[in-house]
């Protein structure tokens, strides 16, 4: 299945988790992103197992919290915990599954990678739905065009 059409289906859930949300009031990129996809009209949800509350919204403390059935997870953690956050969206039944990355690494881990396709899912490994949710920044612009030169997305 192409990248592109992945990034589609992840679009149409209405119910998303944004593992990696940060205490930090600068905030970081689950945050930013957490806040993309609430000001486009989803209905989100922060993790990270350290905060009650991030900026006045509730945080849960891992997946199986949530009060809601989630139907995708965007992962903004450091690399290392990705693979136990893809633990969670398999034992919760999610089957979306997005790996933040630009440039480096991100949140990408081959090691969750992999193990999501021992378990029939196929992740995506490259992007940001910044770029995708309108309206999409120049920066964000710029940065899907080049991944979209390289293949990418």
């Amino acid at each position: 299945m192409k990248t592109s059409q992945l990034i589609n289906e992840f679009l149409q859930t209405k119910n998303i988790a944004v593992a990696g949300v940060s205490r930090n009031p600068q905030g970081g990129v689950g945050n930013f992103i957490y806040k993309k996809f609430k000001q486009s009209g989803y209905n989100v949800f922060q993790i990270n197992p350290n905060a009650g509350t991030i900026e006045g919204d509730i945080c849960y403390c891992d997946l199986k919290s949530i009060p809601q059935k989630i139907d995708s997870v965007f992962i903004a953690t450091n690399p290392e915990q990705s693979l136990a956050v893809v633990t969670q969206c398999i034992e919760n039944g999610v089957s979306k599954i997005w790996f933040h990355r630009a440039f480096g690494n991100g949140s990408y881990s081959k090691e969750a990678e992999d193990f999501c396709r021992q378990n029939n899912i196929i992740p995506i490994t490259y992007g940001c739905p910044v770029m995708h949710l309108q309206p999409v920044d120049f920066g964000h612009k710029c940065i899907k065009f080049f991944m979209k030169l390289s293949g990418k997305i």
